[in-house]
C-alpha cells in the first residue's frame, strides 16, 4: 500500500503515525491533505538503517554519536540534506536540513524495512487535534484517508520524539520529548534550548 502511494496508520516510538512514502511527492502531499497540515511545516522521515539515513542526511561526528546512543529510538535529528537525498522536496519544504529517525518501535521499523525506502510518519491526527494513542483514535480522526491501520496496542508515550537541530554551529533543541536534554548533553556536550 505504501509503495502504491497509500497512507498507513501505525504505532511509532511515541504515538501513532501516518506513514507514507517519503520519496514520493504525491504520497507526501497526501499526508499534508489528510492532516490539514500547514504546507510550510516540514515532516520527519523514518529510516530503517544507518545506510538509509546516510543517503538522506550528512552525518558529522555529533550526529553519529547520538545515533549510536539513541537509535533505534525517539530522538529525531535535523541534519544537512545529503546531495543525492531520495526524499521528496515536500518533506523538508525547501529547508536545508532533513529530520531523520530510526524508530525503536519494531512494527514501524519493520514497515520501513519492507517498504525499502524512507517513510514520513507525523502523528496520525488532524492538525491541532490530540495525538492518537490507539488504532481506534487513528480511525476516528483520519479513517477516511488511510488505506490501512496497523493495531499495535496502546502507544507507549503521549510525548513526541525529541527534535534536535544539528545543522548549525551549536546543537539546538527544537522540541522536548522522550529523550531528555540532559541525556543528549551527556553524549555531545552543551546544547542550546529553544524550548
Amino acid at each position: 500500500m505504501i509503495r502504491d502511494g497509500g497512507l498507513v496508520g501505525l504505532p511509532t516510538d511515541t504515538v501513532y503515525g501516518l506513514a507514507a512514502d517519503a520519496t514520493s511527492d504525491a504520497a507526501v502531499a497526501g499526508v499534508f491533505r489528510a492532516k490539514g497540515r500547514p504546507a510550510e511545516k516540514p515532516l520527519i522521515a523514518l529510516v530503517a538503517t544507518m545506510v538509509m539515513a546516510e543517503a538522506c542526511g550528512e552525518f558529522a561526528a555529533p550526529a553519529l554519536s547520538l545515533a549510536e546512543a539513541f537509535w533505534p529510538g525517539p530522538l529525531t535529528v535535523v541534519l544537512p540534506r545529503a546531495a543525492c537525498s531520495p526524499l521528496s522536496p515536500l518533506v523538508h519544504q525547501g529547508a536545508p536540513g532533513v529530520s531523520l529517525r530510526i524508530p525503536g518501535n519494531e512494527t514501524a521499523r519493520a514497515v520501513v524495512e519492507a517498504a525499502g525506502r524512507p517513510l514520513t510518519a507525523p502523528s496520525a491526527n488532524p492538525s491541532g487535534a490530540p495525538s492518537p494513542l490507539t488504532a481506534a483514535e487513528v480511525a476516528a480522526g483520519l479513517g477516511a484517508h488511510v488505506a490501512l491501520i496497523i493495531d499495535g496496542g496502546r502507544a507507549a508515550d503521549s510525548l513526541g520524539s525529541t527534535l534536535l537541530d544539528l545543522t548549525g554551529d551549536v546543537p539546538r533543541l527544537l522540541r522536548a520529548g522522550v529523550v531528555s536534554a540532559a541525556a543528549i548533553e551527556s553524549v555531545i556536550g552543551p546544547i542550546e534550548r529553544a524550548v
